[in-house]
């Protein structure tokens, strides 16, 4: 295995186990947890490859925290989300984090549907997604409380976003290092 792989697998995917597990259990990420994984991952990227790991890093971080900030921004995630793909950036590079990001984004599709069909939660879904329509059709609503994940109150099961991205970032790492696909 590659060295940088070989630390990356020994540093962070402990690191998003423990970031997942403590969104799953108290619903945030904490800070110190996202920048110590950035901090760590920039210093790991510049012993391996110097100043172009630096430059892919920043890359990974800018790729990691875009995806996600806008939709942070509407009040649909927890800003800790952002950090931990931001996070995950540093060490990953643009391209893999865009292609974890793509990858945590259809597990959290598939993660929503199945909480939404074992809570019996169809009909307050379609009235959600109504809701979530209306915040996006007018710039004075999309950033605005109105339709937020937390104003659905008891209406939703809110997803611990983290898991899916963690899950979607663990299988693009393996397919990296088991040489399943170029990334």
């Amino acid at each position: 295995m590659d060295p940088f792989w070989a630390v990356t697998c020994g540093i962070l995917v402990p690191g998003v186990l423990w970031a997942s597990w403590i969104d799953y259990s108290e619903r945030r990420v904490p800070n110190w947890l996202n920048a110590s994984l950035i901090v760590l991952g920039f210093a790991v990227q510049a012993y391996f490859h110097g100043l172009s790991g630096v430059w892919v890093g920043l890359g990974g971080l800018a790729v990691g925290f875009g995806v996600l900030i806008i939709p942070w921004a509407m009040h649909g995630m927890g800003a800790g989300d952002v950090k931990l793909m931001a996070a995950i950036g540093v060490w990953f590079g643009p391209w893999m984090t865009l292609v974890s990001f793509a990858a945590g984004a259809i597990i959290g599709g598939i993660i929503a549907l199945i909480m939404i069909a074992a809570g019996k939660k169809v009909a307050s879904a379609w009235r959600n997604l109504g809701i979530i329509m209306v915040k996006c059709s007018s710039r004075d609503t999309a950033f605005s409380e109105f339709g937020s994940a937390h104003s659905f109150g008891s209406s939703s099961a809110l997803l611990p976003y983290g898991v899916p991205l963690t899950i979607g970032s663990l299988i693009v790492l393996t397919g990296q290092v088991l040489h399943w696909w170029v990334v």
